[in-house]
């Protein structure tokens, strides 16, 4: 699946909702705020699942 900057996505294997901030090295790059801070981390596309809107587009 082709995620687009600012998509809302969720790992595969659970965890918080991020955002889509980029895309960098075939990877995708992700933000989301942890209660304490801002935090990032880039993952692989087949990683990730629609977390927001898309998600429930989806169901």
């Amino acid at each position: 699946m082709v995620f687009l900057v600012s998509d809302e996505v969720r790992s595969k294997n659970g965890g918080q909702r991020m955002v889509v901030t980029g895309y960098a090295s075939g990877m995708v790059e992700c933000r989301w705020y942890d209660g304490f801070g801002v935090k990032r981390e880039a993952f692989r596309e087949d990683e990730l699942m629609p977390g927001g809107d898309r998600a429930q587009e989806k169901a």
